[in-house]
């Protein structure tokens, strides 16, 4: 057995089309249908199901799969430990980010790259938290920063970072034409711009203000930062989002961010990783990179 053969049938799984699989691999489909082959008859059981074209995998191939994927996760972390006793670290870290974490993945990508300049990161900020875990569990993402929650913490490595503040943004003519809340309440009443429904950051919201007795009615719904604060800066409409997005924005100076009554409403941001022991050699140094950011350490409590 092969780790081309492993990495094919991999391939083939995540792409589920014989010819993008094996376009993605470099190599020619008659190449990769004979590898996988040849490793079905090693195996001694049949991983594909085939007809006119990819049916998926049999039972015997999602086993196997969980399997291949952790086999060339640890060739990986076993080359990269190795190179970094001669060389320092060097590689590619892949890195799942939920939107909310963007402007936290800037502050770690910082330190991590100052220490390990030779390592390069490739980072997707557009991943729900429970997709980052899912791809993190099958090796598919060497680290994610996710929302945590009970679940999360069972599945997976986890070094929690800071606890989330939600606050008010909007401009001061809305606030002055409006009127400026002091309550949750009275921003309910404001045009709002959110998060949609289904996305993490607008559940910690509602359940928080369900709890208030408050519930939000937003004009309109965006599932990226960008968006929700291209409308809140046309002056037309507020929002609600971590104070935590706002540090290195240039936003415009007639913006103002307020808390609102009550306790802190937010939820806490983790940095995760597979739980397998060893651990990636990546993935330890990014741990250690995030826990010499003064800003974590003072706000994860």
């Amino acid at each position: 057995m092969l780790f081309r053969q492993l990495e094919y049938f991999v391939a083939l799984a995540r792409e589920r089309h014989f010819a993008r699989a094996a376009e993605v691999c470099f190599v020619s489909q008659p190449a990769l249908s004979e590898a996988i082959r040849k490793l079905e008859r090693e195996l001694g059981v049949p991983l594909v199901r085939r007809g006119h074209s990819f049916q998926g995998l049999t039972p015997e191939g999602e086993r196997v799969l969980l399997w291949a994927r952790r086999i060339l996760a640890d060739h990986d972390a076993l080359r990269d430990e190795v190179a970094a006793l001669h060389a320092g670290l060097t590689g590619t870290l892949r890195l799942g980010v939920n939107p909310a974490a963007t402007s936290a993945a800037a502050v770690i990508s910082a330190a991590f790259c100052t220490t390990h300049p030779r390592v390069e990161l490739s980072l997707e900020t557009n991943l729900r938290s429970a997709d980052i875990v899912d791809r993190v569990q099958d090796f598919e993402l060497d680290a994610g920063i996710v929302y945590l929650d009970e679940d999360t913490a069972d599945q997976v490595r986890v070094q929690t970072l800071y606890r989330e503040r939600l606050v008010l943004i909007a401009s001061e003519r809305l606030l002055l034409d409006a009127g400026e809340p002091s309550t949750w309440a009275d921003a309910a009443n404001l045009p709002l711009c959110l998060l949609p429904r289904g996305m993490r950051g607008r559940e910690v919201l509602d359940h928080a203000l369900a709890d208030r007795g408050v519930a939000v009615r937003p004009q309109i719904e965006a599932d990226s930062i960008v968006a929700l604060l291209a409308h809140v800066m046309t002056g037309r409409w507020a929002s609600v989002v971590p104070e935590q997005w706002l540090p290195g924005l240039a936003l415009p100076q007639d913006l103002r961010t307020m808390p609102l009554d009550g306790p802190a409403i937010g939820a806490h941001m983790a940095l995760i990783s597979h739980a397998a022991e060893p651990a990636s050699v990546l993935a330890r140094a990014l741990f250690e990179a995030a826990g010499t950011v003064d800003r974590f350490r003072e706000s994860s409590d």
